[in-house]
């Protein structure tokens, strides 16, 4: 507004009035500011305007960038935020940034409300940030009931996981999880109830492993070394990204998938639908995620905020070349 008010050589409060629209100024005054604004390349401060107004209209996001999911989450969460009038402040949780840290950064950003996947509930930022804003955790089980929670129906995918398996002749189908937060451990129990449900109790195996490449490829070196007749047909992996490693050493061993052994991720991101992969996976639905998610923040924001709920997104199983009839003995 100065820059405008010492190009015309008027006041700034001449400028003020006409910028915001204010009633007092003459047509010719609003026209020859306006079109010195244009000229100036003025462009209104959302943010100081926000403050005036004592909201900042942005929500604050915590994901991890190694994440397939929470990556696509990111994408598509930033657009349909925008659609309902809201900016994303993105911070990023690492083994170097904690939960503290990264939520500690979003509150002093004045966001109002917080969006954050497999926070530490022991973090002192994130118990501070329950008190002043509303906070949807997303991922893994949230502690208690006083709190937001969206996160994928584990059961449910596994159990889809399982009883296609088994119409393709499996048995010993084990699976590749049970470690990395409250998420490893659920997982791991949901495939043990689905398998119960299917009779299989007897071939139920749990290779200890964790989310990542390098954690499926150790399980899949272990499950080439265990060369004896009744070792699992089947593989399920705990996410996309372990399955890739699990793939990599089969390809590497020369093991043929699907006809030695099958191999299934779960996320179905990018990484399962690359050609070289055509993992076989259980699809978390990002669209479904992101809408609830927001639906929840603009609600709490509301007049009628209501209570906090717990929401579990549906799965489907999509299958690609990584799954196939079990092999003969």
């Amino acid at each position: 507004m100065r820059d405008v008010a010492e190009h015309l050589g008027v006041s700034r409060q001449l400028v003020s009035l006409v910028l915001r629209g204010a009633p007092g100024p003459s047509q010719e005054s609003r026209t020859r500011i306006l079109q010195a604004a244009q000229d100036l390349g003025y462009r209104p401060n959302a943010s100081a305007r926000l403050l005036r107004q004592r909201r900042t209209n942005s929500i604050g996001l915590m994901i991890e960038m190694r994440n397939p999911f929470e990556v696509r989450f990111t994408e598509r969460f930033v657009s349909a935020a925008a659609e309902q009038g809201f900016s994303v402040v993105v911070g990023v949780h690492t083994a170097e940034r904690s939960t503290d840290v990264v939520v500690s950064e979003l509150i002093a950003q004045r966001v109002e409300a917080v969006v954050a996947f497999n926070p530490d509930p022991h973090a002192p930022a994130l118990q501070d940030a329950l008190a002043r804003v509303p906070v949807v955790w997303l991922g893994e089980k949230a502690p208690g009931s006083a709190i937001d929670n969206v996160r994928v129906d584990e059961a449910g995918g596994l159990r889809q996981v399982v009883r296609r398996l088994v119409e393709l002749g499996h048995e010993r189908i084990a699976y590749v999880g049970g470690e990395g937060g409250t998420v490893g451990v659920d997982r791991a129990e949901a495939y043990r109830d689905a398998m119960s449900a299917a009779g299989l109790d007897a071939f139920t195996s749990v290779i200890a492993s964790g989310f990542g490449e390098e954690d499926g490829a150790a399980a899949a070196r272990a499950w080439v070394a265990d060369d004896c007749a009744d070792r699992p047909t089947a593989l399920v992996a705990c996410s996309d990204s372990n399955a890739v490693g699990i793939l990599a050493v089969l390809a590497h061993e020369g093991v043929a998938v699907p006809q030695s052994v099958s191999v299934v991720g779960f996320d179905d991101s990018y990484v399962a639908a690359l050609s070289y992969n055509a993992l076989t996976s259980v699809r978390q639905d990002v669209e479904v995620t992101v809408d609830v998610a927001l639906r929840i923040v603009v609600e709490r924001l509301s007049d009628e905020p209501g209570s906090p709920s717990e929401v579990l997104t549906r799965t489907v199983l999509t299958e690609r070349a990584s799954t196939g009839p079990a092999p003969t003995r």
